[in-house]
């Protein structure tokens, strides 16, 4: 017999993990929209230390963190991904992941080490460390980043709708439904 589901929600996302999404996506995004321009450039590199040190937080959270902050709930390896993926483009998910599936672990594996690129390279051409080929490298693997990032939110938007569920909400609220022995032992 399954286990009844609070369909109000329980607590899955942590406030710290909710924060850390939140604040990595508009350092990320004011940074891009800013790379080009002289006049932004003091705001530039200010969102870019903050994206570095935002990341190692979260390596640290994902290491030491909540349950379903930790990589190893999440993390799997290349069968498990490609699963996940072959079960969305099927439009019928074999599984429903309380926390994060296989694939959305990998984007967020991908944008934390990116996320890491971006900065040590935007730390190297501004502090005139390296030649202009690192600055091509920065503007490379940010690209790369806004890629994943894209892919990110279709896999997003895709996976609440399989699964009717509001994804962006949780990570807003931190609630999801499930069973009872699924929460967080987190609060807020």
């Amino acid at each position: 017999m399954t286990e009844p589901t609070n369909r109000r929600g329980l607590l899955f996302w942590d406030a710290p993990v909710r924060v850390f999404h939140w604040l990595l996506a508009l350092s990320f995004t004011g940074a891009h929209l800013t790379a080009e321009s002289e006049r932004w450039r003091q705001l530039h590199v200010t969102l870019g230390y903050t994206l570095a040190g935002l990341i190692v937080f979260r390596v640290l959270w994902g290491l030491f963190g909540t349950r379903y902050a930790r990589f190893s709930d999440c993390v799997r390896g290349p069968g498990a991904v490609a699963a996940t993926l072959r079960d969305l483009a099927n439009g019928r998910p074999r599984q429903h992941h309380t926390g994060h599936n296989p694939a959305g672990a990998l984007a967020i594996v991908a944008m934390l080490g990116l996320g890491l690129l971006i900065a040590a390279s935007g730390w190297a051409v501004y502090d005139a460390v390296g030649g202009e080929w690192l600055g091509d490298v920065h503007e490379t693997v940010a690209n790369a980043m806004l890629a994943v990032v894209g892919v990110h939110i279709a896999g997003v938007l895709l996976g609440s709708w399989l699964h009717h569920e509001t994804l962006v909400r949780s990570m807003v609220t931190g609630r999801k439904p499930g069973a009872p022995q699924q929460a967080s032992a987190a609060r807020g």
